[in-house]
């Protein structure tokens, strides 16, 4: 039977939380009695993340699960792009895998695509900060309001937070974009909604509900000047028309 929505965990040397995180998705999935498969894509660990997940989906055999591996780190953005070709529903959401927005925040974004008002949903810590628990710490808090000014400016996009890991998408209307994505690491999230857009696609930020998790992989200077380089990036594509079907 063909779920209704797909759900996709990017995990990179995931080991330490990874597990707990499937089972509160999983266990969300069966409480909810949710029509819905896990897809965890492993990009490369050189740990046991891997291993860990298929343990934990043990636990919830009943629940369609997939794990994807492969032996080469590729980027976060690369293992998105696996786990969305993978998924089976018409409807696919991508969460991050410290679920720093928790996974009951989900009816927030896939409603709104479900009621055909939008085509790609994500979240946002930046439109309603009551809803942040635990912060960054400060530095990393206001380096990040910095970042999304500068994405803002050079993206020509309208949005106040692009990075959330926490995004919906309508997979008819999305599914042929992902062959034009060029970018596999931190920029690949402005990526996806500067292609939608491009094409027209309906897009809504939505506040959500989010809490700073340690164990960030994310380097505030290495990402920063890596983000610089993959907006220019995407702006240079636009420019050549490499987003044109």
């Amino acid at each position: 039977m063909i779920p209704a929505i797909s759900i996709i965990v990017p995990a990179y040397e995931e080991q330490a939380r990874l597990g707990d995180s499937i089972k509160q998705i999983l266990g969300y999935i069966e409480r909810e009695k949710l029509s819905a498969e896990l897809i965890v894509v492993d990009d490369g660990s050189k740990d046991n993340t891997a291993a860990i997940a298929k343990s934990a989906a043990g636990d919830y055999s009943d629940l369609p699960t997939e794990i994807i591996r492969y032996e080469t780190n590729r980027g976060k953005g690369y293992a998105v792009k696996t786990g969305l070709l993978a998924a089976r529903a018409p409807l696919a959401v991508f969460s991050d895998a410290d679920l720093s927005t928790p996974i009951e925040e989900l009816p927030k974004l896939i409603e709104p695509i479900e009621r055909g008002e939008y085509d790609v949903t994500f979240g946002s810590r930046a439109l309603d900060r009551r809803l942040i628990g635990e912060h960054q710490p400060w530095r990393r808090e206001q380096g990040g309001k910095v970042m999304n000014l500068i994405i803002k400016t050079m993206s020509g996009l309208p949005f106040a937070d692009t990075q959330c890991g926490f995004k919906a998408f309508n997979m008819k209307n999305f599914r042929p974009l992902l062959e034009k994505m060029t970018i596999d690491r931190f920029g690949f999230d402005v990526e996806f909604l500067f292609v939608a857009a491009y094409h027209n696609l309906r897009l809504k930020e939505i506040p959500v509900r989010w809490n700073n998790v340690e164990g960030s992989k994310v380097s505030v200077v290495r990402d920063t000047r890596r983000m610089l380089t993959e907006l220019n990036q995407i702006r240079r594509n636009a420019r050549r028309g490499v987003y044109k079907i």
